[in-house]
């Protein structure tokens, strides 16, 4: 196999994580689709035990913030082809506010 097969075989296999496939792709799917996916579980899983058990106000909030930044661009973003506008803003800023709120109180306020 010469380089310029090897070449295209990984521009094929990258394909799908291109911005605007992850993005189409985000934006479609159901929070149940997402939070049901094993790997997506796993991983959340394994982070929560690992938070837990260390006590690790850092990992926690971490996990907080990723799930919340799920939840918003589920919730938030316009669907693909749609304008950005001051209607789907809102949402927007109110819920990173509220995320970014929640991390500041726990990280610096609450020491």
């Amino acid at each position: 196999m010469d380089k310029q097969q090897m070449a295209e075989k990984a521009t094929e296999a990258l394909r799908p994580l291109e911005t605007a496939n992850l993005m189409t792709t985000i934006q479609t799917l159901t929070l149940q689709q997402i939070f049901s996916h094993p790997a997506v579980l796993i991983t959340i899983l394994g982070l929560f035990f690992f938070g837990v058990v260390k006590k690790s106000k850092t990992v926690l909030l971490t996990l907080f913030a990723l799930i919340g930044l799920i939840v918003i661009m589920r919730y938030a973003m316009p669907a693909p082809g749609e304008e950005l506008t001051m209607k789907s803003i809102f949402p927007f800023v109110g819920a990173g506010i509220v995320i970014g709120g929640v991390i500041i109180y726990f990280s610096l306020v609450k020491d």
